[in-house]
């Protein structure tokens, strides 16, 4: 793997695509490198924000050496980045973080699992996954707002579920599931705690592979601010606990490995 640079990239363009969520393309060298489940941390141009925000990476575009992140405004950090226009510089650090074993796809029945700010990841993963038996895509959204739905559609089928029912299952992304006897031998998911715990009982059940990116959990994305851990079932060979940094030892895990 390429080593992590910090590098002054550009905004290639940005609009927003949902309340409160935008959509920025980047003009980067790092575009190269990304793998789905990796991720880049953007850093503010305010000097009162002192750590950068880390963001997942949604698509790439290696050719022309621009990568996507869509994102929902947070916090300060998410909400200068929101006002970028085309031109403007924007620093980033990356690439960061494990990917998806796309390997583990091969051959198999597939579901990518996405919630909410966990979906982005998920069109990375569907323009990647290549030789899988099937490719299912599960996506929750709050309402009838479903960035990207049309995006991951070029790719597999996709099969949706909001919280108010307004369009497809009402409820999450397990009642999908329930609700249209959809199966699969490996699930590849990113978004909410809640649902991350609801996907890796749901594994155990059946007896089949997860993996799942705990990328919510993250503060500052480069490892200072220990407010990303979480307890393995291996031990550090470092510190010698049960315990591992998400933004350097993840934010990809096989799901029986992590505690949640």
């Amino acid at each position: 793997m390429e080593r992590k640079k910090k590098e002054a990239a550009r905004v290639y363009r940005q609009q927003q695509i949902a309340p409160g969520i935008y959509d920025m393309w980047i003009s980067t060298t790092l575009a190269r490198q990304a793998r789905p489940g990796q991720f880049i941390s953007v850093y503010t141009q305010d000097k009162s924000v002192l750590l950068p925000r880390p963001i997942s990476i949604c698509e790439t575009d290696a050719a022309n050496g621009r990568l996507r992140i869509v994102y929902r405004v947070a916090g300060k950090g998410t909400a200068e980045f929101s006002g970028y226009e085309a031109g403007r510089r924007v620093d980033i650090l990356g690439v960061l973080g494990n990917g998806f074993p796309l390997e583990k796809a091969e051959g198999k029945r597939v579901f990518l699992m996405g919630g909410g700010i966990g979906i982005p990841p998920m069109l990375a993963l569907a323009k990647a996954v290549e030789g899988a038996a099937s490719v299912d895509v599960i996506v929750g959204y709050r309402d009838r707002e479903l960035f990207l739905a049309e995006d991951l559609a070029r790719y597999a089928p996709v099969h949706i579920a909001t919280e108010d029912g307004s369009v497809g299952t009402k409820g999450n992304v397990m009642n999908v599931i329930e609700e249209e006897k959809l199966e699969a031998d490996v699930i590849f998911a990113c978004g909410p705690m809640p649902m991350l715990r609801a996907v890796k009982q749901y594994a155990a059940q059946k007896g089949i592979e997860a993996y799942i990116s705990l990328e919510e959990r993250m503060a500052c994305g480069v490892g200072a601010c220990l407010g990303c851990v979480v307890r393995t079932r291996e031990t550090d060979h470092h510190s010698h606990v049960n315990n591992a940094r998400i933004c350097t030892d993840g934010p990809v895990y096989a799901a029986e490995d992590v505690e949640i």
